[in-house]
């Protein structure tokens, strides 16, 4: 006998999980790269990721230049006289660490190797000892956010020990103290940077992360109302085909059949009315209006569901042999697949005969459904199109349980589902 089968899905994907996420969710726009963004979308911004690129660019910029070139000026000034050329030299270099940083944004790791160049030769060669460097940790800085770290540690160490070794040949005196401090302060400006851009990393995964799990959910939200509303809609059209047709053939020779086609139309039309309306008002559940809200079918609801299809004229057997009702969302998934494959024997089948079989085994709730109609080719199985097939699985396959499609012993088609009783 050939079968379709499904395996278990993760039932951390189903409805429980729906529910309204803010911005994007259910707004009918896409998640698109913008907001993948750092600084965007979810959380707030961390250090200068939240400011605009103008004033990520010139702050550093800006606050170099007030902190290393006027102090240069006054001290040329106090500490004087200078040569023309030596005062050149030292505004020159006071100026230039600054300005560099402005190609920080596109040129990180080369700015980073220039301004230990300039921070180098500051202190080495020129005439007097000016404020600190502080270019050189924005330029670490920026090296290490943007992604330059072999920049930053090759200039960064290779600098460091050229100016070690450079003011030893100059005769330098400079106390083994002050170059361990400095050492010092460089190792921690290089972890706080590390640390910062890790930190930043690791939120950018999360957010993603948040994307993609609210992606998966407004999926899964979409493919539940599909489900609930395919079931609702196709159960009554069906019966309201059938008895359509009947009517009309019925009309010029049985007047009184017409009649009880039209009544059938009208009781159909009226339960899909209600059903599709109580599936609204659980979408409108937020507003607190839960007065126009229908009860959902559970397998209570089954004997009413079966005597509609034998209205039809289907001899529909039906045999219950579960005594503890499980809990309501299995009873609702078991009542679903019941009315689809059901609608499925009435549209399709070309059977007169179908027999429903609700038993329990183990800890697990089977459902069993079989006509004698022409069946279903095995093709047509696997690509569960246009037979709700594909809805059904995923109930049951939500539910932690199986679906299988094979062959009846009676020739038409059987369709068995198998859902775990207790649910998470």
């Amino acid at each position: 006998m050939e079968k379709t089968r499904t395996e278990p899905m993760d039932a951390h994907t189903g409805p429980e999980w729906a529910g309204r996420f803010g911005r994007g969710f259910g707004s009918g726009r896409g998640l698109g790269p913008e907001d993948f963004e750092l600084g965007r979308g979810f959380g707030p911004p961390t250090g200068f990721r939240g400011l605009p690129p103008g004033v990520r660019l010139w702050l550093p910029v800006i606050v170099s230049l007030l902190v290393q070139v006027p102090p240069t000026l006054f001290i040329l000034l106090r500490t004087g006289p200078y040569s023309t050329l030596e005062t050149l030299f030292a505004a020159t270099l006071a100026l230039a660490g600054p300005l560099l940083l402005i190609g920080a944004r596109r040129f990180p790791g080369p700015v980073v190797a220039a301004v230990t160049a300039v921070a180098l030769a500051d202190l080495l060669l020129a005439p007097l000892f000016g404020p600190p460097t502080v270019a050189l940790g924005f330029a670490i800085l920026s090296g290490i956010f943007r992604g330059a770290r072999v920049w930053v540690y090759a200039s960064v160490v290779t600098g460091w020990l050229l100016a070690v070794f450079a003011g030893s040949l100059l005769g330098m005196d400079w106390h083994p103290v002050r170059i361990a401090i400095a050492t010092a302060g460089l190792a921690l400006l290089i972890a706080l940077a590390e640390g910062g851009r890790s930190r930043r990393e690791h939120l950018q995964e999360a957010r993603q992360r948040s994307l993609q799990h609210r992606s998966t959910v407004e999926q899964a939200e979409r493919m539940r109302i599909a489900r609930e509303l395919h079931d609702v809609l196709a159960h009554s059209l069906s019966q309201i085909y059938v008895q359509a047709g009947m009517g009309l053939h019925l009309m010029d020779t049985q007047p009184e059949k017409t009649r009880e086609s039209l009544a059938n139309i009208k009781t159909s039309s009226k339960t899909a009315l209600d059903e599709v309306r109580g599936v609204l008002a659980f979408l409108r559940s937020d507003t607190g209006d839960t007065a126009s809200r229908v009860p959902e079918p559970d397998l209570s609801s089954l004997p009413q569901l079966i005597d509609s299809f034998r209205a039809q004229g289907i001899d529909v057997a039906f045999d219950n042999a579960v005594t503890d009702p499980p809990p309501a969302r299995v009873q609702l998934a078991l009542y679903r697949v019941a009315q689809e494959s059901l609608t499925n024997v009435l549209r399709h089948a070309n059977a007169s005969k179908a027999a429903v079989v609700l038993e329990e085994v183990g800890d697990s709730i089977r459902l069993r459904i079989t006509d004698n109609g022409s069946g279903m080719a095995q093709e047509a199985r696997e690509r569960a199109e246009g037979s709700g097939l594909l809805g059904m699985a995923e109930r049951a396959t939500l539910l932690g349980g199986t679906f299988e499609v094979g062959d009846g012993s009676t020739g038409g088609l059987a369709v068995t589902v198998m859902v775990p009783r207790d649910q998470p």
